[in-house]
């Protein structure tokens, strides 16, 4: 079934799936008091081009002040003050070799080392090369110490020291406590460590200071959209690029952006605008290789990848792509290889984990899909492909009772409530790494969930609470309380944990707990709430439209739930047996026995097991006036499922009709 019963319900909705890309923006850079004459520059033209671009880098547009600093190297190559120019509005830009290069003549050319060593420990930093950047900082004159300062900071956090990085930050600000540039770097120092709120107060600041600084524009627009929403994030993006149009990473947030808020032409746009500027740029073609996959075109989205020449393989959105395109293609160990990398890097990544599972069983190796599996269909709320998946895994290795159970659990009716992903190592390994970085929530977090996971959620409670009253910033400390509150039975006092988690961070997770929290506290209005403002900002969500439609279904609002749920199935396609139950029950309550009678089919041929696809196509079938093929859907649900209420009420109108 691959057309929609309704011919206005076709209209098509493109595909996306969108990791935003790595890189960040960097800071603006002073300018420097170099005391170049203007004879020193070969003609008034090098001459008024280089006060060009000094003025457009002042006003946030580095790339046409790189542009017209070219102009002045073209006229006069021998000149310091215009490679100057040309290596700041590089670094700008976050071109480290060009930067370095420009450097590097204007040392050829005159300009004493000494005196931009701050300038060359940036460019070594956008090489990766952390500690000759850090070497290199340390040669920074006293006047360009804070901006040294900031470049140390910078290695030090890519190095992964973070208590290094935040005593190198605290001594700049305390030395320029308005430098925008500073509270810009500050700001993804924090963002990255996970401290939203320190980051939201940092990019407050910056944008406060420099109110067009592209970069502190940039982070306000990444930030805006992880704690608000993608629709509240647009504006801050396009603000960046009325500064500078052309500004490749600005351009990247904003398509990205787009992409995830459904605006596929608007985002395909801006990519294409990013590849005028850098006809090479990885991230650019990795979101059109995404955009090429979802519309199924996986020899586009193959070739635009290998374009990328591996810039991004080890990127986690543009690695989950590549895996799903080696699967695609039969090429299974390739797969098993980039999603063993992925896990490495994101444990709790739990499509990887699902792929990889598929993979592997497909490789014949079903004991390391059960391993990959195991901390999934240990939760009460594992999804039915989890779930299947283990119990193929199982059948393979001769296990039917174990496979057995897990398809049982496969097809209930509901899932069980949404709780936090446990971890793969033990509690005691997880508390020695935790030992090893004191103050660290990063470290901590898994070890009170593996606390939990053990027995001990009361203790692991009272210490999550110390946690978060410590890191206030930290979203992930707030929803630990909020699940470890969940799992004691206490939703009411699970909520105020959510909602802070969701004042700081508002993305899916945080939605969907605080959702379930004001369920399971019979705060209906709230929970309702919640929701809709996540849809307004994230309209092309796939778990806000599902749960959505869920809702709308059970409210009887079947217009609303068709809109809902046919969104979904037009993204993920007609083998969710759930998804077509919920549509045959959609449309039936619309009146639409025809349409409610397909989905109703298909539910049940994808899961003759499953409760509620029984039900759905017993009850289009009783409408259509099959009562007795409906009787013995409904008959087999309840046998399925005898607690369940509405398959009794069901059965019982049929039996009665």
């Amino acid at each position: 079934m691959t057309s929609s019963p309704r011919r206005r319900r076709t209209r098509p909705i493109r595909r996306w799936a969108v990791i935003a890309a790595g890189g960040a923006a960097f800071a603006l850079v002073v300018t420097l008091g170099l005391g170049f004459a203007w004879g020193r520059i070969g003609g008034e033209s090098a001459g008024e081009a280089l006060a060009r671009s000094e003025a457009l880098l002042a006003a946030s547009n580095a790339t046409d002040a790189r542009d017209e600093a070219q102009v002045a190297v073209h006229a006069a190559p021998e000149n310091a003050a215009a490679q100057l120019a040309l290596a700041r509005a590089m670094l700008a830009l976050q071109d480290g070799i060009g930067a370095e290069g420009a450097l590097q003549r204007a040392v050829d050319a005159g300009q004493d080392p000494r005196q931009i060593a701050h300038l060359r420990a940036h460019a070594l930093l956008l090489q990766g090369e952390e500690q000759k950047a850090l070497a290199e900082a340390a040669k920074a004159p006293a006047p360009y110490r804070t901006y040294a300062l900031r470049i140390r900071g910078r290695a030090l956090a890519a190095q992964g020291d973070f208590a290094g990085a935040l005593a190198a930050f605290d001594q700049a600000a305390h030395a320029a406590p308005n430098d925008p540039a500073l509270w810009t770097d500050m700001g993804r120092f924090k963002f990255a460590s996970g401290d939203m709120l320190g980051a939201i107060q940092a990019s407050e600041r910056a944008v406060k200071l420099a109110p067009g600084a592209v970069d502190a524009l940039v982070l306000r627009g990444e930030l805006v959209r992880a704690q608000y929403g993608l629709v509240a994030a647009l504006p801050w993006f396009e603000a960046a690029l009325k500064r500078d149009p052309r500004h490749h990473d600005a351009l990247i947030e904003y398509a990205a952006t787009l992409g995830d808020s459904g605006r596929m032409i608007d985002a395909l746009a801006a990519t294409r605008r990013a590849l005028v500027v850098r006809p090479a740029s990885p991230q650019a073609l990795y979101l059109q290789a995404v955009i090429a996959a979802r519309a199924s075109n996986f020899d586009l989205a193959r070739a635009l990848m290998e374009r990328t020449g591996g810039a991004l393989d080890s990127v986690p959105g543009p690695l989950l792509l590549l895996s799903t395109l080696d699967l695609e293609s039969g090429a299974n160990e390739q797969a098993i290889d980039k999603l063993r990398a992925l896990i490495a890097m994101q444990p709790l990544n739990l499509s990887a984990r699902k792929l990889l599972a598929a993979a592997l069983l497909r490789s014949d190796s079903a004991r390391n899909a059960i391993d990959v599996l195991r901390p999934m269909v240990a939760r009460a709320d594992a999804d039915t492909y989890a779930l299947a998946l283990a119990a193929r895994a199982f059948e393979r290795i001769g296990d039917r009772a174990s496979a057995a159970t897990l398809l049982d659990r496969a097809a209930l009716p509901f899932a069980a409530p949404v709780r936090g992903f446990g971890a793969d190592d033990s509690a005691e390994v997880l508390g020695g790494d935790a030992a090893q970085r004191p103050g660290d929530p990063g470290a901590a977090i898994p070890y009170l969930r593996a606390l939990a996971d053990k027995g001990d959620t009361a203790g692991a409670l009272v210490r999550a609470q110390q946690l978060a009253a410590r890191n206030p910033g930290v979203p992930a400390a707030h929803l630990l309380v909020g699940d470890l509150m969940m799992l004691l039975d206490r939703p009411a006092d699970a909520i105020a944990s959510y909602r802070q988690a969701a004042s700081l961070r508002f993305d899916e997770p945080a939605m969907l707990r605080l959702v379930e929290a004001c369920d399971r506290a019979r705060r209906p209005r709230e929970a309702a709430s919640a929701l809709a403002l996540f849809l307004s900002q994230n309209p092309a969500n796939l778990a806000a439209l599902r749960l959505a439609g869920t809702r709308q279904l059970a409210a009887g609002r079947w217009e609303d739930a068709i809109e809902s749920l046919e969104r979904v199935r037009l993204k993920i396609g007609d083998e969710d047996a759930a998804l077509n139950a919920e549509l045959a029950n959609a449309y039936a309550g619309a009146g639409e026995i025809d349409a409610a009678e397909r989905f109703g089919e298909a539910a049940w041929l994808l899961a003759p097991a499953n409760p509620a696809a029984a039900d759905a196509y017993g009850w289009a079938l009783f409408l259509a006036g099959d009562t007795p093929t409906a009787r013995e859907l409904l008959e087999k649900a309840v046998r399925l499922a005898p607690a369940d209420a509405g398959l009794r009420r069901r059965l019982a109108t049929i039996q009665a009709g």
